[in-house]
């Protein structure tokens, strides 16, 4: 009953049902059949597909972790499929009773319909409507991005958002902010230089705004990826993790979680990079990836020295050996991308060293006329 008390509160202020669902016709997923690999979210969404996976696991979902287990974004839920989520409880110290039959949930699964109601749930969590902007003056022209759906750190987005906002004010740069994924439309994307994903996590755009972006971006946008941003366990838009990003996420310890590491400059020509001391210590979360962005044909910018840290997540090994990298740049299209997976504690934010190279990141990333990129059209 609770579930369905859920779904509802989804479609309150719906007055036509399909009127909504043709609206939102181009949202992520929308239409894709119910599956172990579906996120998370979108099974807890719908009664039917609860019913279906207590028919083959009963209480399995009743067990999960409160913190990956909401239907409100922001919400880990839309970061896991429930093959991820039992993974996750096991790494976590809240295996299931008995290891479930994915081949079974997922033919329990199969046999559910997605319903006009499953689609508008799914579709709740995008937005359609493009926000105004103020104009202001400055350069480069900067777009501060802030929706999240999945993991949402505050303290960290807080402290990121006050940072780029202090930066604009001393660098002159023309900073407009926004938490609608809808931005991303050809008549807004045209406005600005750069975009930075302040800790984005979870799908936030539609099919139609991730065109936008894509396009934007091949035509000489730039990108500014911030920690979080590529630190999802699971992603459902390749282009974005393996295109622009060049890396997916594999974890990062957790005993502690918090370490202090030694980062290496690695490629110091980068103009990111001038005038940064060769290596620094920072405490942080340290990011280890499932494959290296150089083989990707990313520009490495910093590596993390492993012999100055525990490499080890529950339950895992995350050692990328001698060549970790931290920071990186990469051309896409002729856009321009940087990302940097530095960031989860909110004083970094105001560590001199990490703002001198987020200033120079910002600069680089919006000139159009880069010689690291082929000039934009």
């Amino acid at each position: 009953m609770k579930r369905i008390v859920m779904v509802m509160a989804a479609l309150a202020g719906l007055v036509a049902l399909p009127a909504q669902a043709k609206t939102l016709a181009d949202c992520a997923m929308r239409d894709t059949p119910f599956s172990s690999k579906s996120p998370l979210m979108d099974i807890l969404l719908s009664p039917a597909a609860v019913a279906a996976v207590d028919s083959v696991a009963p209480g399995m979902i009743k067990a999960m972790p409160p913190f990956f287990a909401g239907t409100t974004p922001p919400n880990f839920s839309t970061i896991v499929t429930m093959r991820e989520a039992v993974g996750l409880g096991a790494r976590f110290g809240r295996p299931a009773a008995a290891a479930p039959d994915m081949a079974r949930i997922d033919a329990a699964l199969a046999a559910v319909p997605v319903t006009d109601a499953d689609r508008v749930a799914r579709c709740a969590r995008y937005d359609t409507v493009s926000p105004k902007f103020e104009r202001t003056s400055g350069a480069p022209r900067v777009l501060l991005f802030e929706k999240i759906n999945g993991f949402k750190d505050v303290p960290s987005v807080n402290a990121a958002h006050a940072a780029f906002t202090a930066m604009a004010q001393r660098k002159g740069w023309a900073l407009s902010v926004s938490d609608k994924g809808s931005a991303f439309n050809p008549d807004v994307l045209r406005r600005f230089d750069v975009v930075i994903w302040n800790n984005i996590s979870g799908d936030v755009l539609t099919l139609r705004q991730r065109t936008a972006f894509q396009r934007w971006m091949d035509r000489g946008g730039g990108f500014i990826g911030i920690h979080g941003t590529a630190g999802d366990p699971v992603y459902f838009w390749d282009w974005y993790v393996d295109s622009l990003i060049g890396a997916r996420f594999a974890g990062h310890p957790l005993n502690p979680q918090f370490q202090t590491a030694t980062v290496n400059l690695d490629d110091r020509s980068h103009p990111v990079a001038a005038g940064l001391p060769a290596s620094w210590q920072m405490n942080e979360e340290w990011y280890s990836f499932k494959n290296n962005p150089r083989a990707g044909g990313a520009r490495i910018i910093a590596t993390l020295d492993e012999t100055t840290y525990k490499p080890d997540g529950p339950g895992q090994k995350l050692s990328m050996g001698a060549d970790h990298p931290i920071v990186w740049s990469k051309c896409v299209g002729r856009g321009r991308m940087f990302y940097s997976a530095i960031g989860h504690r909110p004083e970094r934010y105001s560590d001199a060293v990490y703002v001198q190279m987020l200033e120079q990141a910002v600069a680089w990333a919006g000139n159009r006329n880069s010689r690291e990129c082929p000039a934009a059209r």
